[in-house]
């Protein structure tokens, strides 16, 4: 006879807090026990489960989670209610006593929240690796779907990317865009010019290709390198055969407010909504928000262009996560664009160039200063000899200039960074309250080598709810869960996920309040986040009593497949 914990909301955090947060009423005890028929389960008073053996490792999935607090993704307020789970799909909901509901396997939770599974709608999770494809530091925030080819990097290559991934297993479920900027580098490489006639069909034929292999739409990241150089016609273009699948443009839009010589904050989000008006998608931004200093604020500004796009009838929507700092590549960070045009080895000459070299001093540290100087810059590299150590740093180590020391290590390979305090709290608190916002963690995996890196792989989802539901308490968490649930695979067109109905496929998230939190901080960025009780991907147990199975269990989804 298998014996399951069981786990209760404490009186400080249950009936106040998340009555405060939610409307909720605290659930209506069961009786000292309960018997369900057919099966002779037992729940007893003591807080143990009798119930008949779990499953053999293989057999589908047949277990009846009791007396759960379950938001639905809907964002409406949390209700009590048991909910019944066979092979890979919810098939009840409701009162298992009264419907004489009876499964193999029974879970007693007690006012644990039982969730949909949470969407990042913006990640880097590496799953063509193999100490990645667990993707560990995702499922144990809650995350059992993964939005990837974003920031322009999809390849329209997906039918063998997905083969490998059906192959090997993965840990979560994940879905991906075709990337502008992997289509126009295969067709351009880093030329800054716009492409012919001739190079546009090319670039459109890569684009029916991923979308045909089932991408849900197409990607931007018009702030790197080479989509930084293609102009708005040349997106629209590629977006309307993207558009003949029904399907979405996420766009790391050009200008956040962070880029050099730019079009600026307000002039990029219009962009962006023109790019998705005029090719006919729907569209996203990643990681909203405004950058730098000279932004701190202006988050209502930004916001209402895309309440104005709604307005118009336009279905225009973003995503963010709640980190002060950004994290990208040493080169998008400090060598103008102009200077990376045609590659490497252009930008190589560039730099032993003794007049080029001396314009560069002036405009890398010019880069700099809208991030706040290189003190703000902190190298997460999987080289150990960078971690933790700010480009001032490094710079001091060397005995170099700043300009000098940027040049010296992207001449040995590209270097990944963060910039510290880009974001402003309250920016990001107020995107938080928009009905429009989405969650993400934009997060890497992180190599076995790696000690450094963005905390945000680890703890986006978590420490959304801590911020802004438990300790600013900016939204109610019926409103985050949605914003990682529902809103998100209403907008993805998932008719069976992203929901607790029954005939939905089982992503379930079952959370203890009480414990749901990041752990991962700047300084000690690889703690897994805590509180996640059990994680169902498809209806199998990745997490179960809070131990990782290693089950993979995620699935490829295709846009528009059966």
């Amino acid at each position: 006879m298998k014996t399951i914990r069981r786990y209760l909301i404490s009186k400080t955090h249950s009936p106040r807090n998340l009555a405060h947060q939610t409307g909720l009423t605290h659930p209506k005890k069961k009786s000292t026990f309960v018997r369900f028929l057919g099966i002779g389960t037992t729940i007893w008073a003591s807080g143990h489960l009798s119930c008949a053996p779990a499953g053999e490792a293989g057999q589908p999935t047949s277990v009846l989670f009791t007396n759960a607090l379950v938001l639905d993704g809907s964002g409406e307020a949390a209700f009590t209610a048991d909910v019944a789970i066979e092979d890979n799909r919810i098939t009840f909901v409701g009162d298992a006593n009264e419907d004489a509901i009876a499964m193999r396997d029974t879970i007693a939770l007690d006012g644990l929240l039982l969730t949909p599974g949470f969407i990042d709608m913006h990640s880097h999770v590496n799953l063509e690796e193999e100490y990645s494809r667990p993707a560990t530091e995702f499922i144990t925030q809650g995350i059992t779907t993964a939005v990837i080819g974003v920031d322009g990097i999809g390849t329209p290559d997906l039918a063998d990317l997905y083969e490998q991934f059906e192959a090997a297993g993965i840990g979560l479920n994940v879905l991906s865009y075709v990337g502008h900027g992997n289509i126009r580098q295969r067709v351009l490489g880093m030329d800054d010019r716009a492409p012919t006639e001739a190079e546009l069909d090319e670039m459109r034929a890569l684009t029916r290709k991923g979308m045909e292999e089932g991408a849900f739409g197409i990607s931007s990241g018009l702030f790197y390198t080479p989509g930084y150089y293609a102009e708005a016609t040349e997106v629209i273009e590629l977006g309307k055969v993207a558009a003949e699948y029904d399907a979405i443009y996420d766009t790391h839009d050009r200008d956040l407010g962070g880029t050099y010589k730019g079009i600026g904050y307000l002039n990029s989000i219009r962009e962006a909504i023109q790019i998705g008006s005029a090719s006919s998608l729907r569209v996203i931004f990643s990681h909203f928000n405004a950058q730098g200093v000279a932004n701190y604020g202006r988050a209502p500004e930004g916001a209402a262009l895309i309440d104005s796009a709604r307005t118009a009838g336009l279905e225009v929507t973003a995503a963010q996560h709640v980190y002060t700092s950004s994290m990208s590549s040493l080169r998008a960070y400090t060598i103008p664009r102009w200077a990376q045009a045609g590659g490497p080895e252009q930008m190589a000459r560039r730099f032993q160039h003794p007049d080029t070299a001396q314009i560069l001093n002036v405009q890398t540290m010019e880069m700099l200063e809208i991030r706040g100087g290189p003190a703000k810059i902190v190298f997460a590299d999987p080289r150990p000899e960078f971690n933790g150590k700010t480009l001032a740093e490094v710079a001091e180590q060397r005995r170099l200039t700043v300009p000098e020391t940027v040049r010296e290590l992207i001449g040995d390979g590209n270097v990944w960074v963060m910039t510290r305090d880009l974001y402003e709290v309250d920016n990001t608190r107020y995107l938080a309250t928009m009905p429009w916002m989405m969650t993400c963690t934009d997060g890497v995996s992180t190599m076995p080598t790696q000690d450094i890196t963005h905390p945000r792989a680890y703890g986006g989802f978590p420490k959304k709810i801590r911020q802004f539901v438990n300790e600013d308490q900016a939204i109610d968490l019926s409103f985050a869960i949605r914003s990682m649930t529902g809103l998100a695979a209403d907008f993805l067109r998932l008719p069976d996920r992203g929901y607790v109905r029954e005939g939905m496929i089982a992503d379930i998230a079952i959370i203890d309040p009480n414990r749901f939190t990041d752990r991962a901080t700047y300084e000690n960025p690889l703690r897994l986040s805590e509180g996640v009780i059990h994680l169902l991907v498809n209806g199998t147990f990745a997490i179960q009593d809070e131990v990782i199975t290693d089950d993979r269990a995620g699935k490829v989804i295709r846009h528009n497949s059966p």
